[in-house]
């Protein structure tokens, strides 16, 4: 995420947190898969921006982590019973967001009067 100012970076990281959850519901993720999936929707994020991302999410109970079986030393990540609470809390508030976003766009700004503090 380098590429963006650092207030927009903030705003992201929300967006690749449910986006991780998302995955993690679907089943076990690797970082390094997690960030391909995110640079195919555009985010340019760096091992060192996610796997900080991943332990925090984990601490915070959303997901938990343990090392594949193949013998190799990849961590696999899956969307915790928290994680799935928040994940539809979040899909909640998104919808919500769209609906006012979506409609906003879609029609014109109606001008209202600014009213002063002696109209009221």
């Amino acid at each position: 995420m380098s590429s963006v100012s650092k207030p927009l970076q903030r705003v992201l990281s929300g967006f690749i947190r449910m986006h991780v959850l998302h995955h993690a519901e679907e089943g076990n993720l690797c970082g390094n898969w997690m960030i391909e999936e995110l640079r195919e929707h555009g985010y340019k994020i760096s091992a060192g921006t996610l796997y900080p991302m991943l332990r925090t999410m984990e601490r915070d109970g959303w997901i938990k982590s343990r090392l594949d079986k193949d013998g190799s030393r990849r961590r696999l990540y899956q969307i915790t019973p928290s994680g799935r609470v928040a994940l539809k809390e979040v899909r909640a508030r998104l919808r919500e967001l769209f609906r006012e976003v979506g409609a906003h766009h879609d029609r014109k700004p109606a001008k209202q009067p600014l009213k002063s503090s002696k109209q009221r």
